[in-house]
């Protein structure tokens, strides 16, 4: 019988908010890692502090954003319009306390829950937050998310704006190290989505001038079917365009939130982007085919998003924002009227593009023929195949002591095989004879291949 235990008033337990970040940070931060992949926990520490200074950006407050990291420590400075005096302890120390929640002030922010910047603090052994508003400093200095400095306000020389240092705790954050190329493409994703904000990565620099479009011709190795299609409007920006690789390739942005899980805004861009394209060309494409081969980034800008997760690697949001139209509506609108337009422009491309989807039409046919003659032939196959000389024991046979011995000779014909076959053991040694010399598939159409019965 389990033993009982008693439950009263006193095995009920109220934590503070540093205690519950410390206590749960993965729901705050999501995994926690070591720095080796770019979804660890201080990449997100460092983006939570950094998206900070990306909203003051698009609120025209600040060209500049530096970031140092050194000894695994890292400092963010930006030149917006710095922190409120009066409330920089509270804005970095108190749960859901922050600018953001007054959509006038912030409407298509990224950091809507009043978390992000308190989550950094309780999980740092050192955190300092200093801000410069019209010739006067408040600094105020954290260790594990507890107020260690509360300086007095200052005359100051320096420039309008927030400086925030922090180092991860390593009790959490066990032998971590950011990685160069983790935070170089942080930075470069801020870039291209904020045209004309410059960043520094100690003391490199970071600027795109051409939006999503630097970041596809940045970023792809494969060889473009046609130059890239690049459409900007209001809270909407897109760049689009073809290779000869096989299968779909996204990168979608809400407020300048990479969003590695997609969202509704990805799926509103590939529903739409198949309507407007059968439209454009009037014929029933298949929806496989016409995005065979893309490559494409889309970015949007919605009020009070809604994120899948505290981490926002997902948009769940259905609608623009609060009485505006729903995410399928804008996107396709803006798509039916930009992409339609561009195509008429630019005969070249939309020429191109009907021939990458031509191509994908014929590719499918012909796999889908291949693999039909491929099952009659394993239909075949498995009722008997001369060529294979079987083994008593397979691998599958687990209650075998050698079935993990077993081996499979493949001979270049029969007449090679023939020596193979008298001198094996027959209990784990099969042997395969090939019809001949295999294909060279070097250079060769899938189609080729496929129907090659080797």
């Amino acid at each position: 019988m389990a033993e009982q235990v008693t439950y009263t008033e006193d095995n009920i337990r109220s934590l503070d908010w540093k205690e519950h970040i410390r206590m749960r940070p993965g729901m705050y931060i999501g995994k926690l890692g070591d720095g080796k992949d770019a979804d660890d926990g201080i990449y997100v520490l460092l983006k939570e502090v950094i998206d900070n200074s990306i909203d003051e950006y698009t609120m025209g407050h600040g060209r500049t954003v530096e970031v140092v990291i050194k000894d695994d420590e890292v400092r963010v400075r930006d030149y917006g319009r710095g922190i409120p005096l009066g409330k920089v302890v509270d804005c970095v120390s108190k749960i859901n306390t922050g600018g953001k929640y007054d959509s006038r002030a912030f409407k298509k922010s990224v950091g809507l829950n009043g978390v992000g910047t308190k989550a950094v603090n309780a999980l740092s052994t050192e955190f300092v937050v200093e801000s410069v508003r019209e010739g006067q400093m408040k600094r105020a200095g954290f260790v594990l998310g507890e107020l260690t400095d509360d300086a007095a306000v200052e005359s100051t020389t320096k420039r309008n704006g927030t400086r925030i240092r922090f180092k991860p705790d390593p009790e959490i954050f066990k032998a971590y190290r950011f990685l160069t190329e983790h935070v170089e493409k942080l930075l470069w994703n801020y870039a291209y989505l904020n045209t004309g904000l410059t960043l520094y990565l100690n003391g490199e620099k970071f600027r795109s001038e051409n939006g999503l479009k630097d970041l596809l011709e940045d970023r792809l190795d494969s060889k473009f079917r046609y130059p890239t299609v690049h459409l900007v409007g209001e809270d909407i920006e897109v760049a689009i365009t073809h290779t000869d690789a096989y299968g779909e390739d996204y990168q979608s942005f809400v407020n300048g939130q990479f969003t590695p899980q997609g969202g509704t805004h990805q799926g509103a861009f590939r529903e739409a982007y198949i309507k407007v394209v059968r439209d454009f060309f009037g014929k029933d494409y298949d929806a496989q085919d016409i995005r065979g081969g893309i490559s494409a980034a889309v970015a949007v800008k919605v009020e009070e998003p809604i994120f899948e997760s505290q981490t926002k690697t997902k948009l769940g949001s259905q609608d623009v924002g609060p009485g505006r139209p729903s995410l399928k509506s804008f996107v396709f609108e803006f798509l039916k009227r930009e992409l339609d337009n561009f195509l008429h422009r630019n005969p070249e491309t939309a020429q191109a593009l009907q021939s990458r989807i031509i191509q994908s039409e014929k590719e499918r046919k012909d796999l889908a023929g291949i693999k039909k003659l491929a099952r009659e032939r394993a239909k075949k196959a498995s009722l008997h195949n001369r060529k294979l000389r079987d083994c008593r024991v397979h691998l599958t046979d687990v209650k075998k002591d050698c079935n993990e011995e077993t081996t499979l000779f493949i001979t270049e014909g029969d007449s090679a095989s023939g020596s193979i076959t008298k001198a094996r053991d027959v209990a784990t040694q099969a042997v395969f004879s090939l019809k001949g010399k295999p294909l060279n598939s070097f250079g060769l159409t899938k189609k080729v291949v496929y129907e090659n019965e080797e």
